[in-house]
């Protein structure tokens, strides 16, 4: 073989050798710790496991460029994306009052909704909120707190499932279809259709009402069962048999992790796959995305039951204590169905560390589904925790080139 040709194979060689290492990244780095992962790197189908990080790396401008590293990613492989879903929601009901243009409507104004059908309520007050009332800021602001699923529901009223899906689909999000409400039992019938509400002025008066909608869109069959049983809680019995997901939300932890950026990272997001927000509107979203339970003024919560980590699965998992001082997290958890979920932005200011994980599991040894008894005491929040430690410490090894200088949006002191 001539030196030229030899040269060239063993170049290739080299670089298929460590595009192969580049892919499998996070297996070697969990293989590492056999006493956490080796469960779960043993059965990853049991499991369900799929987890997206993207390394951030800054040129000699700060600008950020990104390189992804996958287990698992699957956009065939179904998981119940829970609470994840109001991230989008959130963004998008701050985009629909920017296109709104009406004078006097903010994220801030009143809010009613009027029952229509037979399943809906009438409501006016919010007692979380310091006015007592409706209003997008607060519903924004319990949905990063406290994953509060009223707050995401009255959401679902204002943006309707056919804006939603439009709305994301027109960004390059085709798949994900938001179309049944959360935490309340409603039919697939019941879910396409949305209440009346209307937004007040100071002085009392209609700004703008929206009439209540049906959803005639073609909506997609999944053909996904999981489960071996099911809990049926109107008949308060259980019933052999998988649970029916395929009417259910749909969302890609890909598409997840790259909603999140786009409101993170604005300029570095394509136009068209921008949300159209202002600067108030990303520094609003990205203060409550971090803000914990405890440093929260009002509404308050109760530490018993709203910790300060709660919510921040990765890094934490479900332990009471406070989240290290160093540590900030932007991001949206879920847990439903036995699937846990954390979408996140993690930066430690103190040691330049910053990256972005995702990742799902499902917890759910006795394949019955709908009976509130999940593993993720035992499997779910110690994966999470486990992974999220293992990235950040990874990260502090990780040589970089140039520190990244954060963004001052992002709210944080450097």
């Amino acid at each position: 073989m001539k030196s030229s040709v030899l040269f060239a194979f063993l170049l290739l060689s080299t670089i298929a050798a460590k595009a192969q290492a580049g892919a499998n990244l996070l297996q070697e780095l969990m293989q590492e710790k056999p006493e956490q992962f080796g469960a779960i790197l043993a059965n990853p189908d049991q499991y369900r496991v799929q987890i997206l990080y993207t390394q951030i790396n800054r040129d000699k401008n700060n600008v950020p460029h990104f390189k992804e590293f996958n287990y698992r990613l699957n956009p065939k492989e179904y998981f119940y994306p829970a609470s994840t879903v109001k991230m989008p929601m959130a963004f998008l009901a701050l985009e629909k009052i920017n296109h709104l243009k009406i004078k006097g409507l903010t994220k801030s104004t009143l809010i009613t909704y009027d029952s229509v059908d037979a399943r809906q309520e009438t409501i006016y007050n919010n007692f979380l909120d310091s006015s007592g009332t409706q209003n997008i800021e607060q519903a924004i602001k319990e949905i990063f707190l406290v994953s509060e699923n009223n707050a995401a529901n009255r959401l679902y009223e204002f943006l309707t499932p056919h804006t939603i899906h439009a709305q994301l689909a027109s960004k390059g999000y085709k798949d994900v279809y938001i179309r049944n409400r959360l935490n309340i039992g409603r039919s697939p019938m019941e879910n396409r259709s949305t209440q009346a509400l209307s937004f007040y002025n100071a002085q009392g008066k209609i700004i703008y009402h929206q009439p209540a909608t049906f959803n005639k869109d073609s909506l997609p069959y999944y053909n996904v069962f999981l489960g071996k049983a099911h809990y049926n809680d109107r008949e308060d019995s259980i019933i052999n048999g998988p649970l029916n997901f395929s009417v259910k939300n749909h969302i890609y932890l890909s598409d997840l992790t790259h909603i999140l950026r786009s409101v993170v990272f604005f300029d570095q997001t394509p136009p068209k796959q921008r949300f159209d927000l202002s600067y108030e509107d990303r520094k609003f979203l990205l203060k409550w995305m971090h803000t914990l339970p405890n440093e929260s003024s009002y509404p308050t919560y109760d530490t018993a039951n709203y910790w300060p980590s709660y919510c921040k699965f990765l890094m934490t998992g479900s332990e009471k204590g406070p989240l290290p001082k160093n540590i900030v997290i932007y991001n949206k958890v879920g847990d439903a169905y036995g699937f846990l979920l954390d979408i996140a932005y993690i930066i430690d200011p103190v040691q330049k560390v910053e990256f972005m994980l995702s990742a799902v599991i499902y917890c759910n040894s006795d394949g019955i589904q709908n009976n509130s008894y999940y593993d993720y005491d035992k499997v779910g929040y110690p994966f999470m925790k486990n992974l999220g430690q293992l990235i950040y410490n990874y990260e502090l090894k990780r040589k970089k080139e140039f520190l990244p200088q954060f963004d001052p949006i992002l709210g944080i002191a450097q």
